[in-house]
């Protein structure tokens, strides 16, 4: 029930914030922009991207995997989903789909070079189930980058995290019982935090599959 609560939670706050993303948007490019570049894409790749709003992060994933590639998205907000399809059909991207699902549970056809989440795993009901559901859609050997953002883990800034807990939780809906770090180290088999954002608290990682991995 509790995973039904925050899912419920979840899709209404989004649905409401559906109209109004431009500002975390704009904000958030730069990081978004330095995300993208790890995931290391290349022509003809296939890539998912995880909790994917209204989009913001297509037009870069289009670029980078061209025409003979495909970018498949997935938002639980149907509102955010219908944002991102017209975002799609605005442009005519006929190699970009959108799906209205649950992380933890989307099993698109085939695997994926690479899957992208940003802002998103942190909000989910149970990030370790969305990990372990992307990781097994990776092709061998494929990357997944995810940036997000956590408690202050050092230092005496720690003392504003019950006010970050709070404004996260009214503003995204953050879920504090998730580790999404730990989560990702372990289920994937390497995993590296490589850039982080006001004293930690944003961060990106990025984790790798075997390419003979049996998963």
């Amino acid at each position: 029930m509790a995973t039904d609560e925050h899912l419920a939670r979840s899709r209404a706050v989004w649905d409401r914030k559906s109209d109004r993303y431009g500002m975390s948007e704009r904000d958030f490019e730069p990081i978004r922009e330095t995300a993208m570049d790890y995931l290391e894409l290349g022509a003809g790749d296939r890539v998912l991207d995880v909790g994917c709003g209204p989009g913001v992060n297509f037009e870069r994933l289009r670029s980078d995997v061209g025409e003979s590639g495909s970018v498949v998205a997935v938002d639980y907000s149907p509102e955010m989903v219908a944002n991102a399809r017209e975002r799609v059909d605005r442009h005519g991207w006929e190699n970009v789909e959108v799906l209205c699902a649950d992380a933890t549970e989307v099993d698109p056809d085939g695997e994926f070079d690479a899957a992208m989440a940003s802002l998103s795993m942190a909000v989910m009901p149970d990030a370790r189930r969305a990990v372990e559901n992307v990781y097994r859609l990776l092709a061998p050997g494929g990357t997944f980058v995810v940036f997000d953002l956590r408690r202050v883990q050092t230092g005496p800034a720690r003392v504003f995290n019950p006010l970050l807990w709070r404004f996260l939780r009214w503003y995204a809906n953050w879920n504090p019982e998730n580790d999404v770090l730990e989560a990702l180290r372990t289920v994937s088999d390497e995993t590296d935090v490589v850039e982080t954002y006001a004293a930690g608290v944003g961060y990106t990682v990025r984790c790798r599959k075997r390419p003979d991995s049996g998963e």
